[in-house]
């Protein structure tokens, strides 16, 4: 596995970090606080901030920012972890927000006191620590993902899946997580994985090779479900 897919694979196992922006209340300062994230298909995290936020304030002034994802305790230094260095820019893209929503959906309410927007952070370099000594730079075209379509197609596929094979991600969650819910739902899905919420917890499925269309998603799916039939 190349570093730039394990970097991916991390950040897509995560939902929240510590973005640091410019401060503009205090210049000169870092400013970081917890935000949760998704990623959109070009793995670009995805954050919604409020325009009274102070990163909103900031952001606008100067949209240089990073973002670290952790994995340790308050006394473990030695966990993972990956710090991306991107520029921010505020979009607004229903097929994006409503993969955002499908992840998070008690922000839905947020939208509706309509100063919130959609912030998206296109990475430009990022530092993965995956250990004690193991601390490596990633440069922005090893972490993009490879060319695909599943972001035209995704919103089909979870329609598909939830519709016609509820069974069959129970099955995955039961086999792989031993998550055995009433019901399970596909939240996403990506060149790399897709994620299913069952009893309350997203859990994470990735696949052995890239999806990268209709096709091999099928496939990819399919195979998957064989391996938790035999297992």
């Amino acid at each position: 596995m190349s570093l730039g897919k394990e970097a991916r694979d991390f950040i897509r196992a995560h939902r929240v970090g510590v973005l640091s922006t410019h401060s503009a209340s205090v210049p000169g300062y870092p400013f970081g606080s917890v935000v949760p994230y998704v990623l959109d298909h070009a793995a670009r995290p995805v954050v919604l901030l409020s325009a009274l936020a102070e990163h909103t304030r900031s952001l606008l002034g100067d949209p240089r920012a990073s973002l670290i994802v952790h994995e340790f305790s308050a006394d473990d230094q030695s966990g993972p972890r990956l710090t991306v260095a991107a520029d921010a820019e505020r979009f607004s893209d229903a097929v994006v927000a409503e993969r955002y929503l499908r992840y998070l959906p008690e922000a839905r309410r947020f939208l509706g006191f309509g100063d919130f927007a959609f912030w998206r952070l296109a990475v430009r370099r990022a530092l993965f620590v995956r250990g004690f000594g193991r601390i490596e730079w990633i440069e922005a075209v090893d972490l993009a993902p490879p060319e695909n379509r599943l972001g035209e197609i995704e919103s089909e596929i979870i329609a598909h899946m939830n519709a016609d094979h509820r069974d069959t991600l129970r099955l995955y969650g039961k086999r792989f997580y031993d998550v055995d819910a009433e019901d399970a739902s596909m939240v996403g899905i990506d060149c790399d994985g897709f994620d299913v919420r069952a009893a309350g917890r997203l859990l994470r499925f990735a696949f052995d090779a890239p999806v990268t269309n209709a096709g091999t998603a099928r496939q990819a799916l399919a195979s998957l479900a064989e391996a938790a039939r035999r297992a």
